[in-house]
């Protein structure tokens, strides 16, 4: 309490003193010994009104005993059933959830991780992938801010995601593995990689190339055998010994139809191996006849260029040239699409003959594009020219339904540079991203589509594309949200086929342990996106003619299915509206492969790597008496005492106010029953 309110305090209780005693003693006839019981009452009443005035506040100390944090996060893969260490994993949990110094000591956490992380309340050991990496960083993000040691009962092996090993760097918690499994060495023959193209065209040759292992010390013999249905299409002898672990199969196979033809890689096993899973691998390659080719236009070099190459390139299905204008004319056969990035007085002979043979455009504008000349060469849009340049910001319009779009997040995008000013359409259009400026949308076009009669255009307002791609990557440590982003923009383009009152995307096919989602779009009579509709996808296994229906859910803008967990196989598919005879249909293949069998020990090596990074510790799972001991022995993780400091104003108590009602009652009752008023 400071000292002027002290000071306040004791002029309010002289003031309330000598106020009493005026009243009661210097003008008062009462000569009683009543009078002091009075003048007590008025002392309280008085005291306590000014006191209510002057409203002191008060500090009051609640201490409490914080108790360290044990996060247990236990692995839910199927590799750990696989291992055998199912059983061994839930008696590893109880141990821990049942030792009463252990849960004295700790508020003790539990998590279930494969691919994602979730609280745990049962373990299935179903998880078709595994991402220790992430699980380490959540749980980290989570418990940030406390001492929480992070107990890890897994195998080590892990089929998604970054190297764990180094994950300490960011999580700031010691972990201490429990490992499931054991270190016994078997022999064993794996096919470690596989790597190949996922488009071929027809006739071409296509590279295959095999990474084979093998774990042993004896000089062993054996064959690997590419299948194609009952036909071995390649055969090669390899011998490996306590040396030559390793060796790297190339070869290349000939596309002979179109289609999605699958493959099956064999090594054929040893007498004496023990998991023989991890020997085959099946993968599919998509032969296409036809080869997109797309012409990326412009004048000038610009960073835009390379980005827009290598983005629509990921897709090997597309060839981008970059070529100036004047050359443009004399191949302007050999493209399916052309792209004009930032048209100037260069471009009006291309301008002229790109619309006369109504080809599909895609026009990229910035600072250098001469708007006078685009203006005059089309008549599906007019920019106003103001001869001056503003930074916008995407926002996109979640509403867009000419195409599927992805739930990208435009909105710590970097800024492009465009023409300040109105931008009229006198065609329709389809918007994809508005221009944002401070924070306010302005509901002007920065990237939208149109179709003009047989022809699709799209027009994108501002330069700087590759920030765009550079910020995909560092938001996801990945090209793939942008490269997808532009991939299907391409596509919409890049072909003529009319717009389908249902929409479908998917692949054609799936490799084992793949996410199968299927999305869906669906327009009423007049291309508008519906969000009432009801469909329902009609599954059929092409194998045994079985067939499932599975409604799809809306979400952000496009119906989805999630079909994971299906047998390998082929499938044929049809999108129904379930009240209209409006249907689209697909096929796909997916491919027989669990990457959760394809271990036979525990990963011992990263994770006593982790642990001692982390300074941590590793255990075997029969050592968990040893970590529990060590836990509870350990000094960095005591029961801290804190306090919290409340600060409460005396006019939030209420017993001073019944106190001043009181006492004022008390004088009335007495004055009045003396018979004083």
């Amino acid at each position: 309490m400071q000292t002027l309110t002290i000071v306040y305090i004791i002029i309010a209780g002289i003031a309330a003193l000598l106020l009493a005693l005026f009243q009661y003693i210097y003008k008062s006839k009462l000569k009683s010994n009543l009078r002091y019981s009075l003048i007590v009452l008025r002392i309280i009443a008085i005291f306590g009104i000014l006191l209510l005035l002057i409203n002191p506040k008060f500090e009051s100390k609640t201490y409490y005993d914080e108790k360290p944090t044990l996060v247990v996060a236990v692995d839910n893969s199927e590799s750990v059933a696989y291992l055998g260490q199912d059983s061994t994993a839930n008696s590893v949990l109880e141990a821990l959830n049942s030792n009463s110094e252990l849960n004295q000591r700790f508020n003790i956490q539990r998590y279930g991780f494969g691919k994602s992380v979730n609280n745990l309340d049962s373990l299935n050991f179903k998880d078709g992938q595994s991402n220790i990496s992430q699980a380490l960083k959540q749980l980290g993000e989570v418990y940030a801010n406390t001492k929480a040691p992070i107990v890890m009962l897994t195998d080590g092996n892990q089929t998604y995601g970054s190297d764990y090993s180094y994950i300490s760097k960011s999580v700031k918690q010691p972990i201490y593995p429990i490992i499931l499994g054991d270190s016994t060495v078997y022999a064993d023959l794996s096919i470690k990689q596989l790597n190949v193209n996922r488009y071929v065209y027809l006739k071409n040759r296509f590279p295959v190339e095999i990474i084979t292992n093998y774990n042993g010390t004896a000089t062993v013999n054996t064959e690997l055998n590419i299948w194609s249905g009952n036909t071995v299409v390649y055969r090669k002898a390899i011998q490996f010994d306590a040396s030559k672990t390793s060796e790297v199969i190339s070869t290349t196979l000939v596309a002979n139809s179109v289609g999605v033809k699958t493959y099956r890689v064999e090594l054929v096993p040893l007498s004496s191996e023990k998991n023989t899973v991890n020997n085959t691998k099946n993968f599919g390659v998509e032969v296409i006849d036809q080869k997109t080719n797309i012409a990326l236009v412009s004048e000038r070099l610009h960073p835009d260029l390379g980005a827009l190459k290598k983005s629509i390139e990921t897709n090997e299905q597309r060839s981008v040239s970059i070529i100036k204008p004047k050359d443009y004319l004399s191949k302007i056969n050999d493209f399916q699409l052309v792209i004009l990035h930032q048209p100037n007085n260069s471009f009006n002979s291309v301008l002229s003959e790109v619309f006369r043979q109504k080809l599909n455009t895609f026009i990229i504008t910035g600072a250098t594009t001469d708007w006078s000349l685009l203006n005059n060469s089309q008549t599906f849009f007019k920019q106003a020219i103001t001869n001056q340049t503003e930074d916008f910001q995407p926002s996109l319009n979640r509403n867009y339904g000419t195409f599927i779009i992805d739930n990208l997040d435009f909105e710590d995008y970097p800024p492009l540079e465009s023409e300040f000013g109105n931008l009229e359409f006198l065609v329709p259009n389809d918007v994809i991203l508005t221009k944002v400026v401070n924070g306010i949308d302005t509901r002007q076009s920065m990237l939208s589509t149109l179709e003009v009669g047989n022809t699709k255009h799209a027009l994108l307002s501002g330069e700087g594309l590759w920030r765009w791609r550079a910020q995909s990557y560092l938001d996801t440590d990945s090209f793939n949200d942008f490269d997808n982003f532009m991939g299907k923009l391409v596509q919409y383009l890049s072909s003529n086929k009319k717009r389908n009152r249902i929409d479908i995307d998917y692949k054609s096919f799936y490799n084992g342990n793949d996410d199968v989602i299927i999305s869906a779009q669906y327009f009423n009579k007049n291309f508008e996106f519906d969000d009432s509709a009801a469909l329902t996808i009609i599954l059929k296994n092409k194998a045994n003619d079985s067939t499932r229906e599975v409604p799809l859910l809306l979400n952000n803008g496009h119906y989805n299915v999630d079909l994971s967990g299906i047998a390998s196989g082929s499938y044929d598919f049809t999108v129904k509206h379930n009240t209209e005879s409006i249907a689209a249909s697909g096929s796909f293949e997916i491919l027989e492969y669990n990457v959760e069998q394809q271990f036979l020990n525990a990963d011992i090596e990263k994770l006593q790597s982790l642990a001692n990074n982390s300074f941590g510790k590793a255990y075997f799972h029969d050592s968990t008496p040893d970590l529990i001991n060590n836990l509870l022995a350990d000094s960095r993780y005591q029961t801290i005492q804190k306090s919290i400091k409340n600060i409460v104003p005396l006019i939030d108590w209420k017993y001073l106010l019944g106190l001043i009602a009181l006492s004022l009652f008390a004088e009335w009752f007495i004055r009045k029953y003396n018979g004083l008023i």
